[in-house]
């Protein structure tokens, strides 16, 4: 048995679990990466002992769809007010200059600008593969990180000259992706409980690969026993385009394809319509809400109420980088909340409710129960958010922490190991690797 560690007397702790408990001068004790128990006054006279004091405490935040490599391209000029085909159009000459150390120096930034935001679980979707980078680039940046990791390998085999989107030198021939797939899947996923990576499959979008690869991508991911992962229904162009060159909305092509289950989800999913959500409910498909994303590229707000009240399972993504152009997860969790009560009435969304789609929802979405709620059994996935700062100074609801609370975590522990102490990062020197990837993006815009 390894070391225990106490978190003592947290003023709250929102546990997220299944009676969705909120406990009050209250305790967490966790071993060997397990929280053992949640009450008051736990014995433990050998724990090591965190401090709650002053700190609301929930599960980690769960990212269910990011771009990790694309925080080298934050604010782009010619892509800052650019919709998102154009977009798309203005990056993907910058992106084919990447390589390896690209991907990984900028897969630990983001991964650490998730941690300080609370986030312990992240999935990625990594779609394209120049000069040599893999997605073992991205899976040894999180190691090294050390959140709980959902690499998804990507793929795009449509180029402009086949009638796609990307040019043609970031496309890949499909029996490649699939032998690659294979490769990551035998190579890094783990499907055991409390798995620090599991691999998803995750050809790109509709419009950057064939039908037959996505009918093969599934086919693949189902005889590995893997997840699967798209965008779909982003803005109006992409359900003109599915309709232009399938003749069917991006619901019923998802479906043709096998895409839709309790194993797939789909990112954005702005544009779903009523028979669609009714689609997603009935199948148990996952839908990545990725508030800030839709807003900065103008394409709209995701109908998430009318998802949840059909039983959708919702998570949240912070997209990546160049789209958002942050990747701060309760940030994210807050801007949820405000354009659902923008777009259906302030009583649309409650802070807790939010909080919960950013914790045991995503963890939901990507198939972990083990996380995303503190339950005696469940992985030690934990934030501790300090509410003596000013941003919740006068809070009557400390516990609302998306109303009046911090955007960074005080403390943080992923599978019990704190990965954050006092608001700094444990596991990495962040000013050196933040240093080197200022170098990368200089490099990239002479």
């Amino acid at each position: 048995m390894g070391q225990k560690t106490i978190i003592r007397k947290a003023d709250s702790i929102l546990t997220m679990d299944d009676q969705r408990r909120e406990l009050v001068q209250a305790d967490i004790l966790f071993e060997d990466g397990v929280v053992i128990a949640v009450g008051e006054d736990l014995d433990a006279p050998l724990a090591n002992e965190v401090s709650g004091v002053g700190c609301i405490v929930t599960p980690g935040l769960v990212n269910t769809h990011h771009h990790l490599y694309q925080t080298l391209t934050r604010a782009v000029p010619g892509g800052q007010d650019a919709l998102l085909f154009g977009w798309l159009q203005t990056l993907y000459p910058i992106w084919s200059r990447f390589g390896p150390e690209e991907m990984f120096v900028s897969a630990q930034i983001g991964l650490a600008e998730l941690a300080l935001s609370g986030c312990t679980l992240t999935s990625d979707h990594l779609y394209l593969f120049p000069n040599g980078s893999r997605l073992d680039d991205t899976i040894a940046a999180a190691s090294e990180t050390g959140l709980r990791f959902h690499p998804t390998r990507g793929a795009m085999s449509i180029g402009e000259s086949g009638g796609g989107l990307p040019p043609d030198d970031l496309v890949e021939k499909e029996a490649a992706i699939l032998d690659d797939c294979i490769r990551v899947i035998d190579a890094h996923h783990d499907a055991s409980e409390g798995a620090m990576v599991r691999v998803g499959v995750a050809p790109c979008s509709p419009f950057s690969v064939s039908r037959e690869l996505m009918r093969d991508a599934a086919l693949l991911a189902r005889d590995k026993g893997v997840m699967l992962h798209t965008h779909l229904a982003e803005n109006d162009e992409d359900i003109a385009y599915s309709e232009a060159k399938f003749g069917c909305r991006p619901g019923q092509y998802a479906e043709d394809l096998g895409w839709t289950g309790d194993d797939v989800w789909h990112a954005h999913c702005v544009k779903l319509d009523v028979q669609e959500i009714d689609l997603f409910a009935r199948t148990g498909t996952g839908v990545a809400h990725c508030p800030c994303s839709n807003c900065r590229l103008g394409s709209g707000v995701a109908p998430v109420r009318a998802m949840r009240d059909q039983g959708v399972k919702v998570g949240l993504g912070v997209d990546g980088s160049a789209s958002n152009d942050q990747g701060n997860l309760v940030l994210e969790a807050r801007q949820a909340m405000l354009l659902q009560r923008v777009s259906r009435g302030a009583d649309a969304m409650s802070s807790r409710e939010a909080l919960e789609i950013a914790t045991r929802g995503g963890a939901d979405v990507l198939g972990r129960s083990d996380v995303g709620r503190i339950a005696v059994g469940k992985r030690a996935d934990i934030a501790m958010w300090d509410t003596r700062g000013i941003e919740s100074a006068g809070s009557w609801d400390p516990a609302a922490l998306l109303l009046a609370g911090p955007s960074k975590v005080r403390n943080l522990f992923v599978e019990g190991r704190q990965v954050v102490a006092d608001g700094t990062m444990t596991t990495i020197d962040l000013p050196k690797v933040i240093a080197r990837q200022n170098a990368l993006a200089r490099m990239l815009v002479s």
